[in-house]
């Protein structure tokens, strides 16, 4: 048994980067750069006005001011601003050259067709100037940085279009047990529906990853067998939940063990998730969870993340916060490390939610986040501080 940190160390030492490609900038979120991004101009490209109102100098504020001209955004300025002159501007365009500053149009007053009244006393220069944001040959964005909205407007903006990111990883979703039908089934006195396999789909969706959903398998190794070599070959990351843990039916690491594969470890000193499984082979990877919903839920948040995202060449940081605990809180065991589901209220406290095991998914319904209670820690008190893993 090793622990959570251990486990997280082994995943992330045990897998290689994905190969490389050039993607278009409309399917980039998510995708993470293979290589630092330079920018070959500077941003803003030109001294811009980040007001509407009068491009003047600031030595001139308490003069009457002549209207040159009226410069839109994307129409180059044909006049020089000399003394008490301006040229009328919007927000977005080039400021015009002898300009230092640009007054607000609510801070004016038009005293004719051709001249305006600066009404203030004071006023900021109101121009962005030139390479203030982006100089020519920064680096915008490193290589590992997943790309979110505000990465690729970055992306646009300097113009590239088609950046050189890792490879998607392909991942593949099986549940075992014959127990198991689908949700659109009714399920026999003896059977459940399968929760894990949509729920799992659910948590790769939400960071970008489509997965092959390949079915439910019954409790037969030979089944289980072939349906994970077919897997392993059409995928690079095999998911799979239930089968792992040491009853009669639990084939899971036998099988792998006979598919060659290099089991990092098999069980964590974390509660849900006791019996989870990775496992490795010649770029080839397994990541097995126990069959409970939480338990799967869990285990992919803590380490079935931080693999994907390893694959996609990114170090995944979870967000993870220090808040104080509304509530006295205590439990009976303190061998391992447990992960519950808490909510936050008003005043940034953390509620534990009702909560009765790793069958108990529909407590995560109320939740927005895990709470960490290390080993050996059996109770907090009202207002001691906690960690939170937002979910």
């Amino acid at each position: 048994m090793i622990t959570f940190n251990e486990a997280l160390k082994t995943v992330k030492h045990a897998t290689k980067k994905l190969e490389k490609e050039h993607i278009e900038l409309s399917k980039c979120l998510n995708r993470v750069l293979a290589e630092d991004v330079v920018s070959p101009i500077a941003i803003p490209p030109f001294n811009k006005s980040a007001m509407d109102g009068f491009a003047c100098r600031q030595a001139d504020l308490s003069e009457t001011l002549e209207i040159l001209e009226t410069i839109p955004a994307g129409t180059p300025p044909t006049k020089i601003i000399g003394e008490k002159q301006c040229s009328k501007i919007m927000t977005g365009a080039m400021v015009p050259e002898g300009a230092d500053c640009v007054i607000m149009v609510e801070h004016t007053e038009i005293t004719d067709d051709k001249f305006v009244r600066f009404t203030e006393t004071k006023t900021k220069t109101n121009i962005c100037i030139q390479g203030e944001d982006i100089q020519e040959n920064d680096v915008v964005l490193k290589k590992g940085t997943r790309l979110k909205a505000q990465h690729i407007s970055v992306l646009a903006e300097i113009g590239c279009t088609q950046p050189l990111v890792y490879q998607r990883v392909r991942v593949g979703i099986i549940a075992t047990g014959s127990e198991l039908v689908e949700p659109n089934e009714t399920p026999a006195p003896t059977q459940i529906r399968n929760v894990n396999s949509w729920q799992l789909m659910a948590q790769l969706e939400k960071i970008g990853i489509t997965g092959n959903y390949y079915g439910i398998v019954a409790d037969s190794k030979e089944a289980t067998k072939a349906v994970i070599a077919k897997c392993i070959e059409e995928n690079d990351l095999l998911i799979i939940s239930g089968g792992v843990s040491v009853g009669e039916y639990d084939y899971i690491p036998q099988i792998l063990k006979e598919l060659e594969f290099n089991i990092w470890f098999h069980t964590l000193s974390v509660k849900p998730g006791k019996h989870t499984v990775f496992a490795t082979r010649q770029g080839k990877y397994v990541f097995a969870m126990p069959g409970n919903p939480v338990s799967s839920f869990v285990q992919f948040e803590l380490l079935g993340k931080a693999l994907v995202f390893r694959l996609m060449g990114h170090d995944y940081y979870p967000s993870i916060v220090r808040l104080p605990i509304s509530c006295d809180y205590k439990r009976k065991r303190v061998d391992r490390l447990e992960f519950i589901p808490v909510r936050l209220n008003a005043n940034n406290q953390v509620i534990p939610v009702n909560y009765h095991g790793s069958a108990h998914i529909n407590a995560f319904t109320q939740a927005d986040g895990i709470m960490a209670i290390p080993r050996g820690v059996d109770e907090f008190t009202e207002g001691e501080f906690v960690h939170v893993r937002q979910i």
